[in-house]
């Protein structure tokens, strides 16, 4: 019994075993495929964003906004509404986005005028294709040249939101008129029969500016501004005994001095006149 006392007690371990590092789980998987997927949208939107224009983005967005109450172009159905929504042309003004449908029918399409934007755009691009002939008959650009090049030292010709300038300068060694007065020499008479010539194949009205340099501040009388309207008007004489119809002249003016062509006031070439043929309202 003794012994039995004295012996040390027996004390069991046990040891939970493990392999290697473990399972860690798969929550990261979800999250890098998650990362992967949002990454993978981004590039998408951005090479849209390059690849597209302005009016293919427009309608991509216009297919995820909600068409029922917010959509600005009338539907096509043939339901309760015939078709109509809240914003229908039964109901407010619109500018007509409804009507570039390809086939619309004869009862349900859309009778909105063009926005006044895209009106503006079709009489620019109509004008540019009257300024570009009257540019080829003038000029001789892809054809042969009503003007001679001695005549044509002194033409410039710009295209402007009020129409296409004509821009007529006396040169050192060619003036249009004589001295300082208003009666033309030869030079600017060839002229105006040429531009009468050209005139001829469109139909937009005309207008004349009179331009003239700077004189001396110690004249008695500066005569800028007569002389820049007598000028003018000596055009329009010019422009009428060629042929040209009076009744397309729209206005004459004269504006002195007041805007030089280049920096130097007193300078030849301040001495100028625009022709100009008008867009269609101006």
């Amino acid at each position: 019994m003794s012994n039995r006392e004295n012996a040390a007690p027996i004390i069991i371990k046990r040891k939970k075993v493990t392999g290697g590092d473990g399972h860690h789980g798969g929550a990261w998987k979800v999250a890098y495929a998650d990362f992967v997927t949002a990454m993978m949208a981004f590039f998408m939107l951005m090479w849209l964003l390059n690849a597209t224009t302005e009016k293919q983005r427009k309608g991509i967005a216009d297919y995820f906004n909600p068409t029922i109450p917010i959509n600005r172009i009338s539907g096509g159905g043939e339901g309760a509404f015939g078709g109509d929504s809240v914003f229908s042309e039964d109901q407010i003004a619109q500018t007509g986005t409804g009507a570039i449908s390809q086939r619309p029918t004869e009862e349900r399409q859309a009778r909105g005028e063009k926005s006044a934007e895209d009106k503006q755009n079709n009489d620019m691009a109509a004008f540019k294709e009257v300024a570009r002939a009257i540019e080829q008959a003038l000029m001789g650009v892809g054809g042969e040249s009503m003007v001679s090049e001695q005549l044509a030292r002194h033409i410039v010709t710009r295209v402007t939101d009020e129409g296409l300038i004509i821009e007529i300068s006396d040169l050192p060694d060619a003036p249009l008129f004589v001295g300082d007065t208003a009666k033309p020499q030869p030079v600017l008479t060839d002229l105006a029969k040429i531009l009468t010539r050209v005139f001829s194949i469109v139909a937009n009205n005309v207008a004349i500016n009179g331009y003239t340099k700077s004189y001396p501040k110690m004249l008695a009388k500066d005569p800028v501004w007569e002389l820049s309207a007598a000028r003018a008007q000596a055009m329009r004489e010019l422009l009428n005994g060629a042929g040209f119809p009076p009744e397309r002249m729209q206005r004459v003016s004269g504006f002195a001095d007041r805007k030089p062509k280049v920096a130097r006031a007193m300078d030849l070439r301040n001495n100028r006149l625009e022709v100009i043929v008008l867009r269609n309202g101006r």
